[in-house]
């Protein structure tokens, strides 16, 4: 395993880079500038587990960016590459995406320096509830405190460990189900929250294409539909980035994956390929594409948007000259590295950035945690009544214009909103709502120049009037 923490230094320096341009074009005072910039809290600990028989020390991190509003909130990272400045920077554009969507969380990371591979499942779960054991010794976790959410290498199994670890240690708290998002269904989940972050994504660049004057200057014609699309990364955020795209109407015709990768200009069948993965260990050899050994050249084919939904600094200045692409749309989380961006600007590719793009797992982990603290299922209240609504609506004017309407029409015409229903529309209206926000601020100034640096422009400019409110200086 490499101590070098080169990645990590480089991904946070880009996150701070960014926003000093972006500062630029506000009017914030410096010193609430440098308070909106440096991470608040950094936590790091070790803790002992016992590992068939014998002691391993772990070290865990937790980062708390910003407390500009309660409670702070971002995943928690399994991996054995985690680092300090890695986590620094994901809970900085934690704080920056929870702002550009309007959900009124303060920015968190967390990591546990594991590779959950190496590990048995009894194994993961005795070193998840000893991190959250020490989460809780130190008041750094409570669902008005911070709240955890799933990441790289973790899950709703992983969440529920959690969740249940903090109920032990505060059985009095009333909310306790509230100090982690992401959890199973049954253990206080939300529907739609394990395809949020993939749905957001498809949300995002649909309304990104909708733009005619926009699609124009890269070469496209407006909507989705018909278009080309390679996604890197079959896990949570890329199969179900890829399946919304396809159902929308695009053609996914390239999938990358750390063994390799596969195109066909015909198109993919997702589902198809996520089965064949399933049952041989690999997209490779998948009917009727063509294989790629080194999974990066997949990225350099034909396309009209490419989906970076893995891991930080995929896409850099090496790479960068040769992508196809009209669009990247960051799936994950700083695919794109600074250098990379610059030419990809320069190029006439649009880049649609990570800190509005992926925003749709914390905006549906929002849901998740207002349900948790409200104590009732989305829907519950209203569902009924909105069907009745509708029924005697639809019977009245069937009276009226003496036509009739059949079992299946009447169904619809009357379906009251479900959980998924509401968590759906939701997150699409904020999808659609913050990427027009965000395009208008660029359309106002673009000495700006790019989606990203306007993302924190808004971002920024919120944050300001939260401390501003905090009553920090007149």
């Amino acid at each position: 395993m490499s101590n070098d923490h080169s990645g990590g230094v480089k991904f946070y320096n880009n996150v701070l880079a960014i926003f000093d341009k972006a500062a630029s074009f506000t009017d914030i005072e410096p010193g609430i500038l440098h308070q909106i910039k440096v991470c608040n809290s950094t936590y790091k600990f070790h803790f002992p587990v016992e590992v068939d028989g014998k002691v391993k020390v772990i070290e865990g991190i937790r980062v708390q960016h910003s407390h500009h509003k309660s409670p702070t909130k971002g995943g928690i990272r399994y991996s054995e590459m985690v680092d300090e400045d890695e986590v620094k920077a994901l809970a900085t554009l934690m704080t920056f995406k929870c702002a550009v969507v309007d959900v009124p969380f303060g920015g968190a990371k967390g990591g546990i320096k594991v590779n959950p591979a190496q590990f048995s499942d009894k194994q993961m779960e005795r070193i998840t509830r000893r991190y959250t054991t020490e989460l809780i010794k130190k008041s750094m976790i409570g669902a008005a405190i911070d709240v955890p959410a799933p990441d790289y290498g973790s899950g709703p199994r992983e969440m529920a460990w959690i969740a249940d670890t903090y109920a032990t240690f505060r059985y009095d708290d009333l909310n306790a189900l509230g100090s982690v998002t992401g959890k199973p269904l049954g253990q206080g989940g939300i529907q739609g929250r394990t395809e949020a972050t993939g749905q957001g994504v498809y949300y995002g660049i649909r309304e990104a294409m909708r733009n005619t004057e926009d699609m124009k200057k890269i070469g496209l014609t407006p909507g989705l539909e018909g278009k080309r699309v390679i996604v890197q990364g079959l896990g949570n955020v890329g199969y179900y980035s890829a399946k919304f795209c396809s159902e929308g109407g695009a053609l996914v015709v390239g999938i990358a994956e750390r063994e390799g990768g596969i195109y066909n200009e015909n198109g993919l069948d997702i589902e198809s390929v996520f089965k064949h993965r399933k049952e041989s260990g690999s997209i490779l050899n998948y009917p009727g594409a063509k294989n790629f050994t080194n999974s990066m050249e997949v990225l350099e084919q034909e396309c009209d948007v490419l989906i970076p939904a893995a891991l930080e600094n995929q896409i850099t200045k090496e790479n960068a000259p040769r992508l196809k692409a009209k669009i990247i749309a960051e799936g994950a989380n700083g695919p794109v590295t600074k250098n990379a961006e610059d030419i990809l600007i320069e190029r006439g590719i649009m880049v649609i950035p990570d800190l509005f793009l992926n925003a749709g797992g914390v905006t549906v982990s929002y849901f998740e945690w207002l349900k948790n603290l409200s104590h009732v299922r989305f829907g519950r209240m209203e569902k009924r009544f909105q069907e009745m609504s509708s029924l005697k609506l639809l019977t009245t004017i069937e009276n009226i214009t003496g036509k009739s309407l059949s079992a299946s029409e009447r169904k619809v015409l009357t379906h009251g909103a479900d959980e998924i229903d509401l968590v759906r529309s939701g997150l699409e209206e904020t999808m659609i709502f913050a990427y027009n926000e965000i395009h208008e601020i660029l359309r106002q100034n673009p000495k700006i120049g790019d989606l990203r640096t306007a993302a924190f422009v808004s971002s920024i400019r919120k944050l300001g009037v939260s401390y501003n409110a905090l009553g920090i200086f007149p």
